[in-house]
């Protein structure tokens, strides 16, 4: 199996997705009363979130990458 890197921005996402599908399962199989509009700020803010993320992650490994230049090319 190949090797990936990390990406947390990605776990983020899917996290939020999937409590949004969570929330609108349990609406579904009438496990609780929920609102159309509830999900839309969880997806939108989860959205917001994982953006911040990768773009924390990537400044981090851009910092502790040596023989990393500004354009994103290696010497």
């Amino acid at each position: 199996m190949l090797r990936h890197e990390f990406q947390p921005g990605r776990l983020v996402a899917g996290a939020f997705l999937t409590l949004a599908g969570v929330i609108y399962a349990g609406d579904a199989g009438d496990a609780w009363e929920t609102p159309w509009f509830v999900v839309i700020p969880v997806v939108t803010g989860g959205l917001c979130l994982a953006g911040a993320v990768a773009l924390v992650t990537s400044l981090v490994r851009r910092r502790r990458e040596p023989n990393a230049r500004a354009d994103g090319s290696y010497r």
